[in-house]
């Protein structure tokens, strides 16, 4: 058989795979997220993570790994009892893969190891960090390792300080609590190596004030920030830039305001404290819904209005490309734009004097309604197989799909079947948006016709 045409064969084969990965990089990211959460797993369930002489189990491993990886914070067991050192290592670990993004993590590797990035490296960053183009990934990519290593020593640092100084922690024990609750700060997970978050702390202002700075600026993205970095004009921001800022800055006056509103006078939460402590505990609670999950008050005390507009911060998220989850700031912003202009009758949505494309539209809308649809089917799967009331559930699957990882107290409560549904959740909360959003921007199929029109009754 003359070898020739075999060698073609190969190569066309060869090449149909790297073009298949490179038209589908959200297919490579989930399958990327799947196995760091297999590996997590695994390390997780070894005696050696376990704080007692047993495992924690594969049921705990695998809903942790979860958890960590898609930075949440949702947690069966109590993370600084229930895990060592090195269990604390690795979920620290997988928050931080999980947070910048399996595939930014690996170009990031390969590019401090060979100093190049090959098409598909930059194609798959593409997808992961939407908002950038191929010649930009390389600078991106630096720009993403600077920041979160200076804001996350930086944080660090402070904690570490105030824990030696303030808390008479020991050395040791004051690095690593500061680096962990960084970590988890930035990147937007709840996990906390105390029983009850971080309610000891509500008093703190350098504690509180820290954790607020890291988490907002990770909420921001990583393009926001790269454009404030290098453009500090704001008539020349992007409307990306302007749109997120805006949205961002309205929800961070709201959410502290109606947290004081509803609970000032609870007295499982606001009420004992005076009103510096006051205004410092629900700034904090205000901010953490859309990013990490910590929390300095009791949720499970807190009043169901309360819940209800956490819960609703929570499915709105943070900025897109950031360590944040939920819908995204954007995304609820075009939709509000779309709502906006058709009451007034206009063409389209516009923004700081800028045309919103119908595609911007259908994939926010699409985003939306795919994540309001998974939400509900949890929700329904979760009263189905437990005793637990609406309220409480509702609040547990919008903290697992907005990757927050605030809770009531029933995480541990849901049963085999609950926390298989919030691991689906989970995972469909961090990699589902950001996946179908890169898919819905590379999946550009052009019709050569149009049908006829035929207008529905609509309202």
């Amino acid at each position: 058989m003359d070898p020739l045409p075999l060698s073609r064969n190969r190569s066309r084969v060869r090449n149909l795979r790297a073009d298949l990965s490179l038209r589908h990089p959200a297919r490579l990211i989930t399958v990327g997220f799947f196995a760091l959460v297999v590996l997590g797993s695994i390390a997780l369930a070894l005696p050696l993570a376990a704080g007692g002489s047993d495992g924690v189990g594969w049921r705990t491993a695998v809903f942790t790994a979860t958890s960590a990886t898609t930075v949440t914070g949702l947690g069966l067991v109590d993370t600084g009892k229930d895990f060592s050192l090195f269990g604390q290592t690795i979920i620290a670990v997988l928050v931080q893969a999980g947070g910048l993004g399996v595939m930014t993590m690996a170009s990031m590797v390969g590019l401090l190891v060979s100093r190049r990035l090959g098409l598909r490296a930059r194609t798959l960053a593409i997808g992961e960090a939407s908002g950038i183009t191929a010649g930009e990934v390389r600078s991106t990519l630096k720009a993403v390792a600077t920041i979160a290593l200076v804001v996350e020593l930086a944080t660090a640092l402070v904690l570490a300080v105030r824990f030696a100084t303030t808390y008479d922690y020991s050395v040791p024990k004051a690095l690593w609590h500061g680096v962990f609750h960084s970590v988890m700060a930035f990147n937007h997970a709840g996990f906390s190596l105390y029983a009850d978050s971080l309610m000891q702390f509500v008093n703190d202002p350098v504690v509180s004030s820290v954790l607020i700075v890291s988490m907002v600026v990770s909420s921001l993205g990583f393009p926001v920030l790269r454009e404030l970095h290098r453009e500090r004009r704001p008539r020349r921001w992007s409307v990306h830039t302007k749109l997120t800022l805006s949205v961002t800055t309205i929800l961070l006056i709201l959410g502290p305001v109606v947290v004081m509103l509803f609970e000032w006078t609870n007295s499982g939460t606001l009420g004992p404290l005076s009103v510096p402590q006051k205004v410092l505990a629900s700034t904090f609670q205000g901010v953490t819904p859309r990013s990490a999950g910590f929390n300095t008050l009791d949720y499970g005390a807190m009043r169901n209005d309360t819940t209800l507009f956490t819960g609703v911060l929570m499915f709105i998220g943070c900025g897109a490309a950031s360590t944040g989850g939920g819908i995204r700031v954007t995304t609820l912003a075009v939709l509000v734009l779309a709502c906006w202009a058709e009451i007034r009758g206009d063409q389209g949505p516009t923004a700081f004097g800028r045309r919103i494309p119908d595609s911007a539209v259908r994939q926010a809308l699409t985003i939306t309604l795919v994540s309001i649809a998974a939400c509900g089917a949890a929700v329904t799967v979760i009263l189905a197989a437990t005793p637990l009331a609406l309220d409480k559930v509702l609040f547990e699957v919008l903290s697992a799909f907005g990757s927050v990882g605030l809770s009531t107290g029933i995480t541990s409560q849901v049963g085999l079947i609950g926390e298989v549904t919030l691991i689906a959740l989970m995972f469909l909360g961090r990699v589902g948006p950001a996946t179908l959003g890169a898919a819905l921007v590379l999946r550009d199929r052009r019709r050569l016709y149009e049908y006829p029109e035929g207008r529905p009754l609509v309202g």
